[in-house]
């Protein structure tokens, strides 16, 4: 049975964010908000989770997953960091942004664009994110909740209760959240690539 959590998105209970740790750390898939609409979530390497949100998503092998990350610091465990990258990414997390990286071998290959070899990492500005990151310790497999054949992301958890709660394992209901998904930026090369403009300001990085 789906679990539905009210937790509070100024100051998330830390009773709550227990129990929806373990649930992840049992192979299960969450409905979480961030601060560009929600998102589905699991561990990394839970193979039977990352394909039921594949499935969900009705995602291929070459769309990039995004590692979400407390910090700048457990970016450079899963991707490919030089100086440059480093100081753009400084100036621009906690962010609306998904940054396009280089991976490391720490990242599943079930998670890997199969040629390019990258992965997303973001590090959201959002409360109920990161007591989720701190208390698991360590990032989330995670896409964007946006419906098969529409352009937005869900930002209503009530909603994503009636269409898809049959088939998560928590929804997190963190009150309504930002429409715009994230702004996605190639880091892979310098100069960056915008690859979708979103709720993250564009300009730096043209």
């Amino acid at each position: 049975m789906t679990q539905f959590f009210q937790i509070h998105s100024q100051n998330p209970q830390k009773r709550l964010i227990g129990q929806a740790i373990e649930i992840l750390r049992q192979g299960g898939v969450i409905a979480y908000p961030t601060d560009s609409g929600y998102a589905l979530g699991c561990r990394l390497g839970e193979k039977k989770a990352i394909e039921k949100i594949k499935w969900l998503r009705q995602l291929d092998d070459r769309h990039n997953f995004t590692l979400v990350c407390s910090d700048l610091s457990e970016i450079g465990t899963y991707a490919k960091v030089d100086n440059s990258v480093f100081r753009l990414l400084k100036s621009h997390t906690p962010g609306a942004y998904t940054f396009i990286l280089s991976a490391t071998s720490e990242v599943p290959r079930l998670l890997l664009h199969p040629k390019r070899r990258s992965i997303g990492v973001r590090v959201p500005d959002h409360k109920i994110t990161h007591a989720l990151l701190d208390a698991l310790g360590e990032p989330l497999m995670s896409v964007t909740l946006i419906p098969v054949g529409e352009t937005w992301p869900m930002t209503d958890p009530e909603e994503i209760r009636e269409r898809l709660g049959a088939h998560l394992d928590l929804i997190i209901d963190g009150g309504a959240c930002q429409l715009e998904p994230t702004t996605v930026v190639d880091l892979r090369e310098i100069p960056p690539v915008v690859v979708r403009e979103g709720r993250g300001d564009p300009d730096p990085f043209r």
